[in-house]
C-alpha cells in the first residue's frame, strides 16, 4: 500500500512539473518554468491587492503605453489564410519603432480593419512592403489608399514591392492597375475632399537582388531577397534598427536565403501553413492538391520548424493557418518535431514588445466601433484644381466629373429648406459664412 501511494505521488509530481513547463505552449511562449508548487505554498509572498487601485494587466491596449526610444513593437493585423473570415485577416505584421517610424508588411484582405482598429494617424501609416501579389498579402490595399486618404492620410501612400519575370507580373504594374480600378471613385471626390492623400508613389525593386538595401532613412535598414513561391517574384525583408533585427518571410518554401539573411534575428516570422490532414478535412483538397499546396508551395509546420532551428532566433512566429480549436494543436506539435526554441503561434492582434534584454508576447483589445483617429497633420478645404488635375492625369473630361442634366432634374428640391438650416447652424457654430449651393453640383 506504501508503494503504491508512493507511486502515485511521485507520478502526480511528475505531471504537475510537465504542466509546469510547458505553460504557454498552446500560443507558443518557449515554455517557463512557473515554480507552481513554490508560489502555491508561499502564500505570504504574494503581492497585496486593492479593491480600488488599477493593477498591471497583461494585455496591450492601443494608445495607452509610451514606445521606448530603444524599443520596437510588432502587432500581428493579419494572420490567416486567402480565404476570408471573420476570425482572421490575412497578411499584415505592424512595426512601431521607438525613433517614430511605423512599418506595414503585407497588407492583405481583411488587414485595412485591423489598423484602423488601433487607432493609429494615417499619416504615419504611409509605408508599405510587400512581398509578393497575391491577394491575401495585398488585397487590403485599396481600402488603406482610400480609406486612409479619408481618415486622415494628408500624403501620398508609399508602397515597396518586387518586380516581376514580366512587367506586367510587378508591383508597379499591380498597384497602376488598381489605382485605374478606383477611377469612377477617385473622380466623385476630386475638389470635394482633402485629396493629397489619395495619391500613391511605388518604388519597384528587383526581385532577384539579394539583401539589397530598398529603404535606409533615420536609422532604419530595410533589406530584400527572393523567396519562392508560385511563380518568380516573391521576396521576403529584414528591418535592422537600433541593434534590433525583424524579418518578415511573407509566403514562401524553405530556402537558402532566408537561412542566411534570417541570422541573428530579434523576431522572425515565417509562414507555416495549415497541417496537410487539415488541408483535405478542413479546406476541402484532394490529397494530391493538399501535398502540393500544403508542402511544396507553401512551408509545412515540420519544415517551419527545421527553418528556425536553423535560423535559431530570440523568438519564432508562425502564422498564415487557421487557429482554431482543434487545428491548433497539431500545428504546435508538428513544429515541435523539428523545433524546441522560443515560438509564437500568431494571431491577429498578438502584439511583441522587442528590447535588447526582453520579448514580451500579449494580444491586444481594441476597439470595433472606430472613427477617424486623429489626424497628425491638418486638413485642407476642397480645391477644384485637384478636380482639373485629376482630368488631365486621367483623361476623365471634367464635364463628366458633375451631374448631367438627366441627373439634375431628379434633384428633390423638398428637401432644400431643412439643408439650408444645416448650413445655418454650421455658419453660427463656427462663425463664418458657409453659403448654400444654388447651382446644383
Amino acid at each position: 500500500m506504501v508503494a503504491t501511494r508512493r507511486v502515485l505521488f511521485l507520478a502526480s509530481m511528475a505531471f504537475v512539473a510537465t504542466v509546469s513547463y510547458l505553460w504557454g505552449h498552446v500560443d507558443g511562449d518557449e515554455g517557463r518554468a512557473l515554480g507552481l508548487l513554490n508560489e502555491s505554498f508561499a502564500a505570504q509572498s504574494l503581492p497585496e491587492v486593492s479593491p480600488v487601485l488599477a493593477r498591471e494587466r497583461d494585455t496591450y491596449y492601443p494608445n495607452t503605453e509610451d514606445l521606448a526610444k530603444d524599443e520596437m513593437r510588432v502587432i500581428a493585423c493579419g494572420t490567416g489564410m486567402p480565404t476570408t473570415r471573420a476570425a482572421q485577416a490575412a497578411a499584415c505584421f505592424l512595426v512601431e519603432l521607438g525613433n517614430g517610424d511605423k512599418f506595414i508588411f503585407d497588407i492583405g484582405s481583411g488587414s485595412a480593419e485591423r489598423l484602423s482598429s488601433l487607432q493609429i494617424p494615417y499619416d504615419f501609416l504611409d509605408k508599405i512592403f510587400i512581398g509578393h501579389l497575391h491577394g491575401d498579402h495585398f488585397g487590403s490595399l485599396g481600402e488603406l489608399f482610400i480609406g486612409g486618404g479619408l481618415m486622415g492620410r494628408h500624403k501620398p501612400l508609399q508602397i515597396w514591392g518586387p518586380s516581376g519575370p514580366t512587367p506586367e507580373l510587378g508591383t508597379s504594374y499591380a498597384v497602376d492597375k488598381m489605382v485605374e480600378m478606383y477611377t469612377w471613385d477617385l473622380a466623385g471626390r476630386a475638389g470635394l475632399v482633402d485629396f493629397r492623400g489619395f495619391k500613391v508613389n511605388v518604388h519597384e525593386f528587383d526581385y532577384r537582388a539579394e539583401n539589397a538595401v530598398i529603404y535606409e532613412e533615420n536609422g532604419v535598414t530595410i533589406r530584400s531577397f527572393p523567396a519562392i513561391h508560385s511563380i518568380d517574384g516573391p521576396v521576403s525583408f529584414t528591418l535592422e534598427w537600433n541593434d534590433l533585427k525583424f524579418v518578415f518571410g511573407s509566403d514562401t518554401f524553405p530556402n537558402n536565403w532566408f537561412l542566411k539573411y534570417a541570422q541573428n534575428a530579434d523576431l522572425a516570422v515565417h509562414e507555416c501553413f495549415v497541417a496537410v490532414p487539415d488541408i483535405v478535412t478542413k479546406l476541402g483538397f484532394t490529397p494530391e492538391s493538399a501535398l502540393l499546396v500544403g508542402t511544396q508551395i507553401h512551408t509545412a509546420p515540420e519544415a517551419f520548424g527545421k527553418v528556425m532551428s536553423a535560423v535559431q532566433p530570440r523568438m519564432a512566429v508562425a502564422y498564415h493557418f487557421c487557429k482554431d480549436w482543434d487545428t491548433t494543436a497539431q500545428v504546435h506539435d508538428r513544429i515541435r518535431k523539428t523545433y524546441d526554441g522560443p515560438l509564437s503561434l500568431a494571431d491577429d492582434f498578438m502584439v511583441w514588445n522587442v528590447t535588447k534584454d526582453n520579448i514580451r508576447v500579449r494580444m491586444a483589445v481594441v476597439e470595433e466601433e472606430t472613427w477617424s483617429p486623429p489626424a497628425a497633420s491638418p486638413a485642407e478645404p476642397p480645391k477644384d484644381a485637384d478636380k482639373t488635375q485629376f482630368s488631365k492625369d486621367t483623361g476623365v473630361p471634367l464635364d463628366a466629373m458633375v451631374y448631367s442634366d438627366f441627373i439634375k432634374e431628379g434633384k428633390w428640391t423638398g428637401v432644400d429648406e431643412v439643408l439650408r438650416g444645416v448650413y445655418q447652424e454650421a455658419s453660427e457654430a463656427l462663425g463664418r459664412e458657409f453659403p448654400y449651393p444654388e447651382k446644383e453640383q
